[in-house]
């Protein structure tokens, strides 16, 4: 007969909880380290706050790295490409705009030809608009306006999630869905599935489906950071 002490069962499953908690530290631990998610995707810091070297200039050293801040130099001008394609993922980002600031945020597009061969999520100073346009902040630019006006004030910091899978294109500004799009029903050039006249030339169901993501300087100041992009 076995005479050592046998341990009772609480304390056996706060054994296994200790165990438990641990295991899930350390995942998270390698997670920070690697920058690879639960998925084994991994996630990319575009902007780490201190240096451009993910990023190509359209006009160098009109942007550059500020505590911790992307955004124009003295001599600003253009946009700024991410130096590798990208074509289905996740991006977040904060912004911060000043007074009638007009920037967007570019993604599956040829830094060749921003206009015509890409796509474009509006930044627009719109604050308080109760009724909100094609042009307004959050909008897939002339495509489809945002279903809601969660953008904050010039001067304070936004957060924006784009989630940009096959035809399926999602936007989340401050916490709230406000655009949801199927490309596949752009089926006619400058046209929309609304019936109203869009710039493209091409049909959106048609347009490339990898290309660069970009930021836009547009007259107006506009700032970035925390700039994370996740391939999907």
């Amino acid at each position: 007969m076995w005479a050592g002490k046998v341990q009772s069962a609480p304390h056996i499953l706060d054994m296994k909880k200790r165990s438990i908690n641990w295991v899930l530290a350390l995942v998270a631990s390698l997670i920070c380290i690697t920058g690879h998610t639960a998925d084994g995707k991994q996630a990319i810091k575009l902007f780490d706050g201190k240096d451009l070297k993910n990023w190509t200039q359209q006009k160098p050293g009109a942007w550059e790295a500020k505590d911790g801040v992307l955004g124009p130099s003295a001599k600003p001008g253009g946009y700024i490409w991410s130096k590798a394609n990208y074509d289905n993922f996740e991006l977040a980002l904060d912004f911060k705009m000043s007074k009638r600031c007009n920037s967007g945020v570019f993604f599956r597009t040829d830094p060749k030809n921003a206009v015509q061969g890409g796509f474009e999520i509006q930044i627009f100073d719109s604050h308080g608009k109760a009724k909100v346009g094609k042009h307004d902040c959050g909008a897939l630019y002339d495509a489809l306006a945002p279903s809601s006006n969660p953008t904050k004030p010039a001067g304070e910091w936004n957060h924006m999630k784009l989630t940009i899978n096959g035809a399926s294109v999602k936007v989340v500004l401050n916490g709230k869905q406000i655009v949801v799009a199927d490309l596949d029903q752009w089926t006619t050039g400058r046209k929309n599935p609304d019936g109203s006249r869009n710039k493209f030339r091409t049909a959106l169901k048609d347009m490339p489906r990898t290309g660069s993501i970009g930021l836009q300087y547009h007259g107006h100041p506009v700032w970035f950071k925390n700039i994370v992009v996740k391939p999907l």
